[in-house]
């Protein structure tokens, strides 16, 4: 059903006249009309993600199963989304308390289950939903920040809006914005700092580090996540669920740059450690978000390797991984750990099993492998080296993904 009929539907069960829906919108009848008709095309998130506050409801009611966006699917976080986002990101409306007595703010429990749904939204790959909705929760984050600087809800605030400029990151490094994806995760450490939690400040390194990584610069990638894993394993005696899943993810991206460095002794000693802080865990638990634990640092045994261009280690531990363990993740860690297997058989030039691994990526989480820009030149590299008609999932795959056979 197009977007705008999903409109109409909802404000008739909201038993809402189109002028009444069009005042509280502020929006025109007409432009109501022509949207309900798909006479006019909805061209910004934002204004998806306001409908649904007037209509109250969920944004997925609206865009599930919407192919109205210019490039035909919601499945991107296209560039209209990141800019919106940097946009948002753009603002320095905390400034102002310095100034003038901060406005009013959305009460800080609705931000914390819109922070809760967001990080949902993002671990489940939904991340056209989360492109309607986080400039919006960008910008209440930071206007409630500063409205509640003064009060004794300061650090709660600012706990919220450190937590959605790493959603940000994240979201934004995927789709290979990765000096916007810095930017945030920086934004994030500050804010962290502010609200009083070592481990959200010492996951905002992390990010800075992803970002670091993706942008090259190995080096300080890899000094920012040891630097802060050392100051955790140092500063704390009891160790306890959520600092062990924070140092253990930033062990296992330490990792991850040793390997993109090419130093295999470092990589394998901060693995080591890693799967020590996971055993002491006792399993895969989603502490802050992280989903560490022994299946996740065996994922990251797989990906290092890839990045060693070890494709036969990679391939001989995914197949040791316990395939109930592995469903059990979200669905964007097993798509992005089915992408790192399809690099892996490309290494070892094995183009049917990889192909094989990014139709089980697409299955696991379609958005993860459709949006990202190593997704299309794995899949790229699998179609040159096919010898013949690649298969029909493939080429099919191929076309949806716009990445030419």
């Amino acid at each position: 059903m197009p977007i705008g009929r999903r409109v109409a539907y909802w404000r008739g069960r909201r038993r809402m006249s189109q002028q009444v829906f069009a005042e509280r919108l502020g929006k025109s009848r007409s432009w109501v009309d022509k949207v309900e008709r798909g006479v006019r095309r909805i061209d910004r998130f934002s204004v998806v993600y306001d409908i649904a506050d007037v209509l109250q409801v969920d944004v997925e009611l609206l865009l599930d199963g919407s192919a109205e966006h210019g490039t035909g699917t919601w499945d991107h976080l296209d560039p209209l989304a990141v800019e919106e986002i940097r946009a948002a990101l753009e603002r320095y409306d905390q400034m102002s308390v310095f100034f003038e007595r901060p406005t009013s703010a959305s009460p800080l429990s609705a931000l914390r289950r819109a922070v809760r749904h967001a990080w949902m939204t993002y671990q489940q790959a939904r991340y056209s939903v989360l492109a309607c909705t986080l400039p919006k929760l960008l910008r209440d984050a930071q206007a409630a920040d500063s409205a509640y600087a003064n009060s004794d809800e300061a650090s709660t605030a600012a706990h919220l809006l450190g937590q959605i400029y790493q959603i940000a990151s994240s979201a934004l490094r995927k789709v290979g914005e990765h000096e916007l994806s810095w930017l945030a995760a920086d934004r994030s450490i500050a804010v962290s700092q502010r609200a009083g939690d070592q481990l959200l400040a010492s996951l905002a390194s992390y990010r800075v580090g992803s970002a670091l990584l993706a942008l090259g610069r190995v080096r300080p990638a890899l000094e920012v996540n040891v630097n802060i894993a050392d100051r955790l394993a140092s500063g704390t005696e009891h160790r306890h669920g959520g600092h062990l899943s924070v140092y253990g993810m930033l062990l296992l991206n330490g990792a991850m740059a040793a390997a993109r460095a090419g130093k295999e002794s470092t990589m394998r000693d901060l693995l080591h450690n890693a799967d020590q802080a996971s055993q002491e865990l006792g399993g895969d638990i989603n502490h802050y978000w992280t989903c560490f634990g022994p299946t996740n640092v065996q994922l990251h045994r797989v990906a290092s390797a890839v990045e060693l261009g070890d494709g036969h280690t990679a391939v001989n531990t995914y197949e040791r991984i316990s395939r109930p363990d592995l469903n059990d993740l979200p669905p964007e860690r097993r798509a992005r750990h089915y992408l790192d297997i399809a690099r892996a058989y490309t290494q070892v030039g094995d183009m049917e099993k990889a192909g094989e691994m990014l139709l089980e990526s697409d299955r696991a989480a379609p958005a993860e492998i459709r949006c990202r820009p190593l997704a299309h030149e794995v899949l790229s590299d699998v179609l040159r080296r096919t010898r013949g008609t690649p298969p029909a999932p493939i080429a099919e795959l191929a076309e949806q993904m716009g990445v030419g056979v």
